[in-house]
């Protein structure tokens, strides 16, 4: 069967698959809609957390960071699944006990504030809109490919799926959902690095093979690629290469945005008891592993397999001729996110690195004129079963699994903002006294809408899609962390302290933001880049932990220098911590 139709059927079939499922769990009240009835197992829970939590930068985008950046990289892993081990036990089992429906619901409860309430809404709406865009990145990257259709044209296709199984089956339906999404999406991820590992190495496990020896040399897959990278210019690829002070913040600054995003901790609210919070959690941290486990092999793998691409006989022989070149470099040049030109007119690809002075010589005398393939971070995962070679069904596998993860993801984002503005907006603020028929649907117009902004901003991103995303990241870290852990951990923290450090630690990170990639993400209206940051070694993706410090010393000091929280305020957050039972969920 013809690839694209292989494609199709595969990718096809799995949409199907979650439209059904959605037509099976559909909601039927706010109950099921916002916390699915309380009612998930902690073991489809955690499945399901882990589908909503690999989003396609986990997916799509890390690897590629990892093959092109190296150690440096390995941040990523560090911190999403650090802040994972932050979220399970100091967050999720007291923020199901309090028995909210939305994260914005237990800041306005627990700081007695309306006010506190809407900032809370605010500041997930920035967050959870600005790691959408990353997804619909991701969905654009994978339909342009493998359906052969515009960036746009899947966009579109991309949120209109799941914008019609989020609105139908809310919390309930996405649930399932992901739990069949997670299915697709380790397989897809998994299955291919298993193959490249035997075909590199000869060992089945992909952690194992990327401390193996490399078929070609006899030496460590590690050392090799090392080797080969130095020999074009490239710095070292175990090497550090950042600041120890940016790697530590921004390893941080995902660490605590992990245990900040909104749409992470809703999830925990879906499970019976306190308890299975915490195993939910421990699930989830299981199931992420076997991703976070393979991804720094597909990385170094295939970085390996791009250059022996080009250079077939070595790096010191001749390159591959442009002419000659592989179908899956043919396939990825009409999407644009692989671009070729010929500097010196030799008509060979040269790849080295053509910012490195200390190569410059090396490269004159080679008659090289500059770095003649651009190959974007994000196809890196897409693109390796090509690169390797591997049967059709594997690409096709591939494709579904990448839609899979970036979908996954949207719907929960989707579920976080829509809860938001129906339950806490709508209901909260405006009209207290909507029906629950009135609600669901302001939910899905807040769905609606909440989709068509990300879309927009999708086809212009601030960045790769693990890029976008740790932005999200940073700006959950630095207004939503901060605020439940004082929530939980500190009776004396009042309403305004919390008003006023979810305002500071929000502007401070998003103007730094900005500053470095454009403001509202506008392209060229940035004053400083990340690789000449404003402020020491400080890239904006890592300025949401210094933001959260912000966050903390102002809450601090403004709750000293004003009144006390009430006394009921302050029995409610002792009782909070004592280990027993779980409020049922409040109509507030």
């Amino acid at each position: 069967m013809d690839q694209y139709y292989l494609n199709l059927l595969v990718v096809g079939a799995t949409f199907a698959l979650y439209i059904g499922i959605a037509f099976w769990a559909r909601a039927g009240s706010t109950t099921e809609f916002y916390a699915a009835n309380r009612g998930i197992h902690p073991i489809t829970n955690g499945m399901a957390t882990g589908a909503d939590w690999m989003s396609a930068a986990s997916f799509i985008s890390m690897a590629g960071l990892i093959a092109f950046n190296g150690y440096d990289a390995s941040a990523y892993l560090m911190g999403w699944t650090g802040g994972y081990v932050l979220l399970a036990l100091l967050l999720a089992p007291y923020l199901r006990k309090f028995g909210s429906f939305t994260v914005p619901e237990f800041i306005g409860d627990r700081f007695y504030s309306k006010t506190a309430r809407l900032i809370g809404v605010l500041c997930l709406i920035v967050a959870s809109v600005t790691y959408v865009i990353g997804q619909m990145t991701g969905v654009g990257v994978a339909f342009s490919r493998f359906l052969e259709v515009s960036n746009t044209t899947g966009l579109l296709i991309g949120a209109a799926v799941v914008f019609f199984y989020a609105v139908l089956g809310g919390m309930k339906g996405v649930t399932y959902t992901q739990v069949a999404q997670y299915i697709v999406l380790i397989s897809a991820f998994t299955i291919p690095a298993i193959f490249i590992s035997l075909q590199l190495t000869g060992t089945f496990l992909p952690p194992l093979g990327l401390f193996s020896e490399f078929r070609d040399t006899g030496q460590p897959i590690l050392a090799t690629l090392n080797t080969v990278l130095g020999d074009l210019g490239f710095a070292s690829y175990t090497g550090q290469q950042d600041t120890d002070l940016n790697l530590f913040l921004f390893t941080l600054t995902l660490m605590i945005g992990t245990a900040g995003l909104p749409h992470v901790i809703i999830r925990f609210f879906t499970v019976p008891k306190v308890s299975d919070a915490r195993y939910s959690a421990g699930w989830a941290l299981v199931f992420i592993a076997l991703l976070y486990l393979t991804a720094p092999a597909v990385g170094a793998m295939a970085r390996l397999n791009i250059i022996d691409t080009v250079y077939p006989n070595g790096v010191g022989e001749q390159a591959l001729a442009y002419d000659e070149r592989p179908e899956w470099i043919r396939n990825w040049e009409l999407t644009n996110l692989i671009q070729f030109e010929d500097k010196n007119g030799d008509g060979n690809i040269q790849i080295y690195n053509d910012a490195n002075p200390d190569f410059e010589s090396r490269a004159q005398e080679l008659g090289w004129n500059g770095n003649e393939l651009e190959v974007n971070n994000d196809i890196l995962v897409l693109a390796n079963p090509e690169i390797a070679g591997l049967p059709g069904w594997v690409i096709a596998l591939v494709a579904a699994g990448g839609l899979a993860a970036a979908l996954s993801t949207a719907a929960g984002l989707l579920l976080a903002i829509s809860g938001a503005v129906s339950h806490d907006l709508v209901k909260g603020a405006i009209n207290p006294n909507i029906s629950e028929k009135g609600e669901l649907m302001a939910a899905r117009i807040a769905m609606a809408a909440a989709i068509a902004v990300a879309t927009y901003l999708g086809l212009n991103p601030p960045g790769f899609a693990a890029q976008t995303v740790a932005l999200a990241f940073g700006i959950a870290a630095a207004s939503i962390f901060p605020v439940l852990m004082m929530g939980v951990f500190s009776k004396t923290i009042n309403n305004r302290g919390a008003v006023a450090g979810m305002l500071v630690g929000l502007v401070v990170t998003l103007v730094y933001i900005f500053l470095h990639k454009g403001w509202f993400f506008i392209p060229d209206t940035n004053t400083f880049t990340d690789a000449d940051p404003l402020f020491l070694s400080v890239k904006s993706t890592s300025f949401g932990a210094i933001g959260a410090i912000f966050n903390f010393v102002t809450a601090i000091l403004v709750s000293r220098a004003t009144a006390s929280p009430p006394q009921r305020i302050q029995e409610m957050v002792e009782s909070l911590r004592v280990p027993r039972g779980a409020t049922g969920a409040s109509a507030h």
